[in-house]
């Protein structure tokens, strides 16, 4: 039985596969570009190397030819990339959607067709272009990277690639017009460019470990992107919508009724329209609790390998210099009068919204990490204090407890929104529209930041401003 649905999607990738292979204008950019940018790279490796050279830089040279396998893999998927963004709008203006549409096909049958041939074609193009990199690379006295780094690099591309085409088959879905898509591109390509350079900074960093993370995290995105085109695709909303228009009137309409949620005054409000949001993101709530326990665990854990491993191996001059260092406190008795409550609440108030926004458009992935790695200094302060020879636990009941108990919280349940809406907007909404549950997203977490997370955030200042120093002088001055 699942055989046969399978093959109703390998006719989908077929039929797809001919239409790409009948468009000169996809295939002759790209053919140019996996025969000639392979050469191009090659040159200016050899150039690079020579000019390295004269300067000893042998950790670029080794790290030279993976980053330019990296660029290379990324380049055909951007050609590319027109193809996935015209798989349905494009249909939909040749007026050859309908018969698709009225196929005895499942939705996502349709779905995964197209998302096959968007992603197979890319990575054909970019494998045959690495491969003609290497075989150029291998007559050259250029430093070839080893197996591990080489199986990293193909997972890098491949990732890249499904990446950037689910996000553009979710565009075309949702879009009225193959020039609205097309424009929509830069919203893909830019954000993966900007993603490429942090993971070519691990690359020449040399850190393995923490690029298998970006393996992991890139695919991860690209699997809950599969689930929103999935989850947004609506056979009706493809053939009704004509043109695209933005409606700030509604806009501010549905999300001013979500917002309010029929309450006539601020204590209904507040016991039905705020906690019935509350009760929503009590999952999430629960799951980013669980997170934070094991984000200080991992900051103890890495503090106490790390920086003991530091201390070990140190020879007998630095590990003077690094007592000396330590021994010498900074002086708290400026910290009190010094703290401003306003600037406190700001910066905690950036730092809730910063994982908000960055967990808007990962699904809450980026939001949940930077949400670890707030946690996890926790952790790692406290493995500092204990290697330090200081007791931790009365400095951590002084300096952070006092205003701790508000602004964690605060941190938690700003965090849990995010997760919350990146599980929410994978998840089918019959009879809703993609930007309509975005708004009402958007009212849910505006009901919470403005309802709980402000309140906590200014209690938490005014305490760390004022009364924390007081009580971390008493505590170190003893």
């Amino acid at each position: 039985m699942f055989t046969n649905k399978l093959r109703l999607v390998w006719l989908v990738a077929g039929r797809e596969l001919k239409d790409q292979f009948r468009d000169w204008r996809v295939l002759t950019p790209m053919l140019i570009l996996l025969i000639c940018f392979p050469f191009l790279m090659n040159e200016f490796a050899k150039q690079t190397v020579e000019f390295l050279n004269q300067y000893d830089a042998n950790l670029i040279l080794d790290r030279f030819v993976p980053f330019s396998i990296m660029i290379i893999g990324f380049f055909p998927i951007t050609i590319s990339l027109v193809v996935a963004l015209e798989s349905f709008v494009g249909e939909k203006e040749r007026g050859t959607i309908e018969p698709i549409l009225s196929a005895p096909l499942d939705d996502w049958q349709l779905y995964f067709g197209k998302l096959l041939v968007g992603v197979a074609t890319p990575l054909v193009a970019s494998y045959l272009s690495i491969i003609l990199y290497l075989v150029l690379v291998a007559r050259q006295n250029l430093n070839m990277p080893s197996p591990m780094v080489m199986v990293q690099l193909i997972l890098l591309t491949t990732a890249h690639a499904t990446l950037m085409v689910s996000a553009a088959i979710v565009i075309s879905v949702q879009s009225t017009s193959v020039k609205a898509a097309n424009l929509l591109a830069s919203f893909i390509v830019i954000p993966v460019a900007i993603l490429m350079q942090g993971e070519a900074v691990m690359l020449f960093w040399g850190n393995e470990r923490v690029l298998w993370l970006a393996i992991a995290g890139v695919m991860i995105i690209s699997l809950l992107l599969i689930r929103v085109g999935i989850a947004h695709f609506q056979r009706e909303y493809l053939l009704g919508r004509e043109i695209d228009v933005i409606n700030l009137s509604w806009i501010w309409r549905t999300f001013w009724r979500n917002f309010i949620g029929g309450a006539e005054s601020f204590w209904e409000w507040y016991g039905s329209v705020w906690g019935g949001a509350m009760r929503r993101i009590a999952p999430a709530l629960l799951a980013v609790t669980l997170v934070a326990i094991v984000s200080v665990w991992m900051g103890y854990d890495l503090v106490m390998v790390n920086v003991a491993d530091v201390i070990h191996t140190a020879t007998p001059d630095r590990l003077h210099r690094i007592e000396s260092s330590i021994s010498q406190l900074p002086d708290l008795t400026n910290l009190e009068g010094s703290l401003s409550a306003p600037f406190l609440f700001m910066n905690n108030t950036r730092a809730v919204a910063a994982i908000f926004f960055a967990g808007l458009f990962s699904f809450g992935v980026l939001g949940i990490l930077l949400y670890m790695l707030n946690v996890g200094i926790i952790g790692g302060l406290y493995a500092l204090f204990e290697l330090l020879g200081m007791s931790p636990l009365p400095i951590f009941i002084a300096g952070v407890v006092p205003h701790g108990i508000f602004e964690i919280p605060a941190l938690m349940i700003g965090s849990a929104v995010a997760l919350y809406m990146g599980a929410a907007i994978v998840t089918p909404q019959t009879g809703k529209s993609m930007g309509e549950v975005l708004i009402e997203l958007f009212a849910d977490w505006a009901k919470i930041f403005i309802g709980v997370v402000v309140p906590l955030l200014a209690v938490a200042a005014v305490i760390e401003a004022y009364i924390t120093p007081g009580l971390l002088l008493d505590v170190m001055t003893k």
